[in-house]
């Protein structure tokens, strides 16, 4: 039986080879914004206080009005806006607050491929809903509810830097290939790559081996349960994002 690599066009066939065979020091990963970091490194310290989120969030002007816009909501303030990020950590918490600042600092911004914006933006949309219900999936099943939104964010982060390295590659060997064969593309090294992002940033082991093993959670060595609550956040998201009544039937199912 054919594999989908070997259907692909010649051209499509050479971009998938130059993908499966660049070593990991090779791949192009984007530096994780510095806020990002700030605030990985200040949610993982137990004296961190609102105070110090909140002077952080507003150093950076546009996370500041993300972060505010998002706080603002319907869905978390349905009755009452809020005019402070210290307003907005005292209503929502610190960790909610966290997780919009790291969903708003890690946006498709950080990707430069033109040609893909729109699929790009489909992968964030469900990485964040993945984010959300993997904290649904993980208090119905007693997980560990604070590492299932990280999991969730970054499960799919290998797919935007196939788009950034197949857009690269199209650049600069002038070739084209229709979306179909860059979606069997990204579909078969998009886990590779995702591996390599959260390695170089430094993610904790259960992120690692979360997006490691999500699509396969029955071989993970360790944190299998964090995989299989991504797994099931995953396809709910997919399911709600679809609006199909039997995906989400499905869905529930599994």
């Amino acid at each position: 039986m054919s594999s989908p690599i070997s259907d692909l066009s010649p051209k499509a066939q050479a971009i998938a080879k130059y993908i499966d065979n660049l070593s990991d020091n090779k791949i192009e990963v984007p530096m994780l914004p510095d806020v990002a970091n700030q605030v990985l490194a200040l949610s993982n310290d137990p004296d961190s206080d609102a105070a110090q989120l909140a002077k952080l969030i507003q150093s950076d002007q546009a996370l500041a009005g993300h972060v505010m816009r998002i706080a603002n909501s319907a869905a978390y303030t349905p009755n009452a806006s809020m005019v402070s990020l210290q307003q907005a950590v005292a209503r929502l918490g610190l960790s909610l607050i966290t997780e919009i600042a790291l969903a708003a600092s890690l946006n498709t911004k950080i990707f430069k491929a033109p040609t893909y914006e729109n699929r790009i933006n489909e992968i964030w949309d469900h990485a964040l809903c993945t984010a959300f219900w993997g904290k649904e999936v993980a208090r119905v099943a007693k997980k560990n509810v604070e590492a299932a939104f990280l999991c969730g964010l970054l499960h799919s982060i290998g797919k935007p830097v196939i788009l950034q390295t197949i857009f690269d590659y199209s650049e600069w060997h002038d070739v084209s290939i229709s979306l179909d064969e860059v979606g069997v593309i990204e579909s078969a090294y998009h886990v590779k790559y995702g591996e390599v992002v959260v390695r170089k940033w430094k993610m904790p082991a259960i992120v690692q081996e979360s997006v490691h093993y999500y699509a396969d959670y029955q071989n993970a060595q360790s944190n299998r349960d964090q995989a299989m609550v991504t797994n099931g956040a995953a396809k709910l998201a997919q399911a709600m994002l679809s609006g199909e009544e039997a995906a989400i039937d499905t869905a529930l199912q599994d």
